[in-house]
């Protein structure tokens, strides 16, 4: 275990503001102090329910024939949610963490450690992957990619590290057209409900106004972490000119993504547990059921109206 660096879950003012003109420090204050609510704050498991989620948009991004891959590299790792359950749905015999927040790569080592998983780490820039060319049969990626300054610096990386013929999956990046209504739904959303859970009945339903105030200054923050948006076709382009070969681009998420993103920001508008059971089920659920409609929508709707773009090459042999 190597984490190289120690997380700094609480940046001082100073940080803060020196963070809105460096975008790589940006990240690292934002996702250090995050790092400790991140699988709560987004549903993150790594049971059955999102080891099947991580399998469904490798397979999406591949047509994945079931055979695992020997050492796979996760850039960006957040707390390992894409690599740890890609591992126990048997794409990858081991694994390989980075992350530019030191908290972030603690978090997936300790993932990895309580789920008995062969993965080691090490706080890293994704445009600067320390680890020698021609090492890995697989690198990965869930949403980590509009977080770096030179995207196709990054994916020259990814190919120089992979092996001859091994393979990239980047899943959950925006496209330009769905972070435009996930980011207007979300700020209704957020708006809404801390507004009405200030009358008197619904008070119960709000949480403690430092809490609201920390929550405003992380998505102000999220601003300054969230570099791109993309479009699918130039996304294309872009990891052809990086070097690489069988190159393709999927989206998926467009009424799913019209509820995610509100039922994700109610969630984090209200206090921790006040939901329950019932509404994760309900809310995961409805989105299963969307993501289907979806499917068949997509064989009409341009692939750049939806919210969430996967991205798969190869290095060439």
């Amino acid at each position: 275990m190597s984490t190289d660096q120690a997380p700094n879950p609480h940046a001082t003012a100073e940080q803060v503001e020196a963070a809105w003109r460096d975008p790589k420090l940006a990240n690292v204050l934002y996702h250090d102090w995050e790092a400790g609510t991140y699988d709560e704050k987004w549903s993150i498991s790594y049971d059955e329910r999102c080891i099947d989620y991580a399998a469904g948009r490798f397979r999406l991004a591949t047509g994945w024939d079931g055979r695992p891959y020997g050492h796979a590299l996760e850039l960006g790792c957040g707390t390992g949610f894409f690599l740890l359950n890609l591992m126990q749905a048997g794409v990858a015999e081991k694994g390989s963490v980075t992350d530019l927040s030191p908290g972030m790569v603690q978090a997936a080592l300790r993932n990895a450690e309580h789920l008995g998983l062969p993965v080691d780490g090490k706080v890293a820039d994704a445009e600067t992957v320390p680890y020698p060319a021609d090492t890995f049969d697989l690198v990965v990626g869930h949403a980590v990619l509009h977080h770096i300054p030179d995207v196709e610096q990054a994916l020259r990386e990814v190919l120089r590290v992979l092996k001859p013929g091994g393979r990239f999956v980047f899943a959950g990046e925006p496209t330009m057209i769905g972070d435009a209504y996930a980011r207007k739904l979300s700020q209704w959303t957020w708006k809404a409900a801390t507004t009405v859970t200030r009358l008197g009945p619904l008070q119960g339903w709000r949480r403690p106004q430092a809490e609201l105030d920390e929550s405003s200054r992380a998505a102000a923050l999220e601003a300054v972490v969230d570099i791109h948006t993309f479009d699918p076709a130039e996304l294309e382009r872009m990891a052809e000119r990086a070097g690489a070969r069988d190159v393709r681009a999927v989206t998926e998420e467009l009424t799913a993504a019209m509820l995610g993103w509100p039922v994700r920001t109610f969630e984090a508008a209200v206090p921790a547990g006040k939901l329950g059971w019932n509404w994760a089920m309900f809310a995961y659920h409805s989105w299963q059921r969307l993501s289907k409609l979806d499917a068949v929508l997509g064989r009409v709707v341009p692939r750049a109206w939806f919210y969430n773009a996967l991205i798969s090459g190869t290095k060439p042999r």
